[in-house]
């Protein structure tokens, strides 16, 4: 028999395949653990600044707000506990389907109004137009400024005695309405303001989107034979669906809390007609002393507002085009 020399036998072993080493569990107390807990103390460390006031002044008055919902309180005596009282007097009482009604009314209003001015503005100054900067700087300017500001001026220009608006309307034979002192015209009023507020807003967000469209889409469907308002329908709005999207989610929250103008313009007047939910929780706290009903239509106000967002969220699968 021949003998194999030992180093025929090493090289032989070197040039084999080795089979990988499966790596080591990491176990509870090794490492691993302490790499992990070494990174959500990090985290946690730059989540503190914005974190404790979110606690304090957001989620603890969330929480405060849903235990006086379940008590009867003035405000200056001890608070009652009642249960789910509160909430059945609501869902009972006319005037919580009347606050809901004219809040719903005001979005139907406010919102094809700021989303179709926002994008005729946004289209405007994405143009090779002269000055666009500063006009830019002009439409937002309302955005930064004060509601309460805005609401006055807005009073002002719809008064119906010498508003400028009906002064205008009358130069060209019209009879202006009594704008903000008629309970049809009302909310109608609240809306313009609103929205000629708004404006500024929802144009930088479309603009935004509007940008970020490849020119070539267009020259494309230049290509194709399609005209301005072809392209505007299967291009632009398609592309801009995320921006949409953002700017429907945003404007709805605020529409559901509308309160300012609604406040320094008719004060839910005329009537109530124009009375919000937001208005009737100020109200039934500050002017009627009843804080744990303005607690529990709080909560039910934010119930709707999240059920919605989340409708709307659930539903952009089918419209919004994020490639």
């Amino acid at each position: 028999m021949t003998a194999v020399p030992a180093t025929a036998i090493a090289a032989e072993e070197t040039d084999a395949p080795r089979r990988p080493v499966p790596p080591r569990p990491v176990t509870g107390r090794g490492p691993g653990r302490r790499s992990r807990l070494r990174y959500a103390l990090v985290v946690l460390a730059f989540l503190l600044p914005s974190a404790i006031p979110m606690l304090l002044f957001v989620l603890g008055p969330m929480v405060a707000a849903a235990g006086i919902s379940f008590t009867d309180w003035n405000l200056l005596a001890p608070a009652k506990w009642i249960g789910l009282d509160n909430y059945a007097s609501l869902l009972t009482d006319p005037r919580t389907g009347d606050v809901f009604l004219h809040t719903l009314y005001y979005i139907v209003g406010y919102l094809p109004l700021v989303y179709v001015g926002g994008l005729a503005l946004a289209l405007a100054l994405n143009s090779a137009l002269k000055g666009r900067t500063l006009l830019r700087g002009v439409y937002f300017l309302p955005v930064v400024t004060s509601w309460i500001v805005v609401a006055l001026v807005w009073r002002w220009l719809l008064n119906p005695s010498n508003g400028v608006v009906n002064t205008v309307l009358g130069f060209f034979g019209i009879a202006g309405p009594g704008w903000w002192t008629d309970p049809n015209w009302a909310m109608p009023s609240i809306i313009l303001a609103s929205a000629w507020k708004d404006l500024g807003f929802v144009m930088v967000i479309l603009l935004a989107g509007l940008q970020t469209i490849n020119p070539d889409m267009y020259d494309a469907a230049k290509v194709d034979g399609a005209g301005w308002w072809r392209r505007l329908f299967s291009v632009t709005l398609p592309l801009l669906s995320p921006s949409t999207f953002f700017v429907l989610i945003i404007s709805l929250i605020n529409g559901f809390q509308v309160f300012d103008q609604v406040y320094a313009m008719t004060g839910g007047g005329p009537a109530g007609a124009s009375q919000v939910v937001v208005q009737q929780i100020y109200d039934l706290t500050f002017r009627y002393g009843r804080a744990g009903e303005a607690s529990a239509l709080s909560w039910m106000l934010f119930i709707v507002i999240l059920a919605v967002t989340v409708v709307q969220i659930r539903g952009q699968r089918r419209w919004v085009n994020y490639g």
